[in-house]
């Protein structure tokens, strides 16, 4: 067998092969052997001298979780206890319904750059209505495609693809940060070329007329939320911040309004959160006269709906409540936008969508581009621009100036 050489330590035969080990500190503190084997000495050594540097430079771990392993807890210990209830509610289907069956099974120190990027190459062709058996889940009266043979296609956008990689990638520095790897090889990764993934839905966008006619329609039935409807088209307002406005926030006198909170659903709990999508969103906005006004009208609206409620009202800041004070369910709002667009004669179109028709509002109410830049929340004028193009007939300036006019006498 020979002599071993100067410092070669713990090397030696080992059934079939070779074997050797290290004394290491694992993450928890504690003092272990780590082993290495391979079937000549010469790479059993190898693998000991790494060993070795591995050990010198900090904690090794001996025991290393499967990808699903590592990710079930890390949503379960570090994302729901620790992070915004709308985070764990996006990481937590990307995880269980993609990374997890397409990569869950590899050891999580052994996770490759090529591991990965394989697998992100196949979700461009990957349906997910035959791999998660969307299709066979419905009742068989009503199964439509995947389930009868006649895939749908339901591939994944890019954007989605980009939040799957996004998900892993965090998930990885995570386990950077508890040395269990390395590196994050999620990050050195590519995302399939644009042009074999899904291309993005389009969705219909309001004109200026189609706009001014839904917002006459809201002010001639007198609805309660009109105000709530004119933030979302004037000042592109998402539909979590108005409803999660308070009065707090809104200075009539000073025409500003603050965006602070957000009240969404998460998990079945309605949640009036602290904080908005990102940090230019907690910016103070310009109050346009047609907002001042419709403010101030919905001001009347819920102090006669408190006197109407009595005792069951409930108090609260919040600027858009129901009858009784409470705060207004997302979901309701949704309802009742497209209820509003089918009475008003305008196409139906997402809450959301409406924001995409701000810029053209802003045109047609004679807004200054820098102040529209501001309530769009552009960091260059030049993206303003490029939006902000539209440009209105007479009739509608004047059917907006009287929409704005026809609320001053507070009717």
């Amino acid at each position: 067998m020979g002599k071993r050489a100067n410092g070669e330590g713990s090397v030696f035969p080992y059934k079939d092969g070779w074997a050797g080990y290290v004394w290491v500190t694992t993450p928890e503190g504690k003092k272990t052997r780590k082993w290495a084997y391979g079937k000549t000495r010469e790479e059993t050594h190898e693998k000991w001298l790494k060993l070795h540097e591995l050990a010198n430079k900090g904690p090794v771990p001996t025991r290393h979780p499967t990808v699903a392993a590592y990710l079930t807890r890390w949503l379960a210990e570090v994302v729901e206890p620790n992070l915004e209830p709308t985070t764990y509610v996006a990481y937590e289907p990307l995880v269980r319904l993609y990374i997890i069956p397409g990569l869950g099974k590899k050891r999580l120190d052994k996770l490759t750059v090529r591991d990965v990027q394989t697998w992100l190459n196949t979700l461009p062709t990957l349906c997910t209505c035959c791999d998660q058996k969307k299709d066979h889940k419905r009742p068989e009266d009503k199964r439509m495609c995947c389930a009868l043979g006649k895939c749908c296609k339901s591939y994944p956008s890019r954007s989605t693809i980009a939040a799957i990689r996004r998900t892993l990638r965090a998930a990885l520095n995570q386990a950077i940060r508890e040395e269990m790897i390395s590196k994050n090889v999620a990050a050195l990764t590519t995302l399939p070329s644009a042009s074999k993934t899904k291309k993005k839905r389009q969705y219909p966008v309001w004109s200026v007329d189609e706009a001014r006619r839904f917002l006459e329609h809201l002010r001639a039935a007198d609805d309660p939320l009109y105000a709530a409807y004119v933030l979302i088209l004037v000042l592109g307002l998402r539909r979590g911040e108005v409803l999660g406005l308070v009065w707090d926030c809104v200075d009539l006198d000073g025409e500003e309004l603050r965006i602070a909170h957000q009240l969404t659903r998460v998990s079945g709990r309605l949640l009036h959160r602290d904080r908005t999508k990102t940090d230019d969103s907690t910016a103070s906005l310009p109050l346009l006269g047609l907002c001042v006004t419709a403010l101030r009208h919905r001001q009347e609206v819920q102090r006669e709906a408190r006197e109407t409620a009595g005792e069951k009202w409930q108090d609260s800041d919040l600027v858009f409540t129901t009858r009784n004070g409470t705060p207004i369910e997302p979901r309701n709002l949704n309802r009742a936008f497209d209820a509003h667009c089918r009475k008003a004669g305008v196409p139906r179109i997402r809450v959301h969508d409406t924001r995409h028709t701000c810029a053209s509002l802003l045109a047609a109410l004679d807004v200054h581009p820098r102040v529209a830049m501001r309530i769009l929340r552009h960091s260059q004028i030049s993206m303003t621009m490029n939006v902000y193009t539209q440009i209105p007939s007479p009739e509608t300036r004047k059917a907006l100036e009287r929409l704005n006019e026809s609320l001053d006498g507070g009717d």
